[in-house]
């Protein structure tokens, strides 16, 4: 057998299992293909016999491809994903009963995959390697480009909007109205409006560049300050953060300051600020039309 072959034969071992990684990440069957064919195609140019592990070797790349491609789709508004997706494919791990296999299935089907469509990119990442896969974050941090404990971060994240499901269009739509509504009001300076779209017990979390995170409580405490910053809104727009509806200071494209928000019952409950340059190069950002 030649070395060439030897090489297909070892990947075709991990083929089954590299495919259930990418269909859980991407959620679109011949996305999926695609990205295990370029995983191979990197094999086959790489020194497949100095890889001394190549089941991770390869999971790291196929996560590496399903990255881009997510970004990609992110950049494009795509909606691949649709109701009549197949069922995720079965690891074919070796040592897995055909009862596993109908466990694991039922843990990944289409609801939970219509979920994770909505997770930003390195989220999605971070929970399908560790949670699903049981990738170590010191492991999954390379590929999404974050500190461990970042990483660990967004797989938390993630976690939580798994468990309880990610809100659904019409909700996201409303929490869109109450942050321009937000928005509208620091504009202009109003504070009795900018009352109004605030939860009385707001908890306001602020991790800037020059200064130790710090942390304001009640809605009024903070707004008194809020609104003689008025010219910093000027420069603020609504966009996607990690997936949900944030503010952002971005001149020139370049995020310099960025707002995300907990919203219950139609009110801002929660805000945290973040202008930590470190902190602003692991978000995922996408800007509204």
């Amino acid at each position: 057998m030649s070395d060439s072959e030897s090489l297909a034969q070892r990947f075709e071992e991990h083929r089954s299992h590299l495919r259930a990684v990418a269909y859980r990440m991407l959620g679109s069957s011949s996305e999926a293909d695609d990205a295990v064919q370029e995983a191979w195609l990197r094999l086959s140019r790489a020194e497949g016999a100095a890889i001394d592990n190549l089941g991770g070797w390869l999971t790291t790349v196929v996560s590496r491809v399903c990255l881009d491609m997510l970004r990609s789709r992110t950049s494009r508004r795509e909606e691949p994903l649709t109701p009549e997706a197949p069922e995720p494919v079965a690891t074919g791990e070796r040592g897995s009963s055909p009862e596993q296999e109908a466990l694991l299935a039922d843990s990944v089907g289409l609801a939970l995959l219509v979920v994770l469509e909505r997770l930003a990119p390195a989220e999605r990442v971070a929970f399908v390697m560790h949670d699903m896969f049981a990738v170590p974050f010191e492991d999954i941090a390379p590929i999404v480009g974050r500190s461990v404990e970042a990483t660990r971060q967004l797989a938390s994240r993630a976690r939580r909007r798994v468990r309880v499901g990610e809100a659904p269009d019409s909700d996201r739509g409303e929490q869109r109205a109450v942050v321009e509504a937000f928005l509208a009001a620091l504009r202009r300076g109003d504070f009795e409006a900018l009352l109004a779209v605030l939860d009385p017990d707001l908890v306001v979390r602020a991790d800037m560049a020059t200064a130790a995170p710090t942390e304001i409580r009640g809605a009024v405490a903070w707004a008194k300050g809020a609104v003689a910053y008025g010219q910093l809104a000027q420069l603020t727009t609504v966009a996607l953060v990690n997936g949900a509806i944030g503010l952002v200071m971005a001149p020139q494209g370049r995020v310099v300051r960025a707002l995300t928000f907990e919203i219950a019952g139609g009110k801002i409950a929660a805000i945290e600020v973040i202008g930590n340059l470190q902190r602003l190069g692991e978000l995922e950002v996408s800007f509204l039309e």
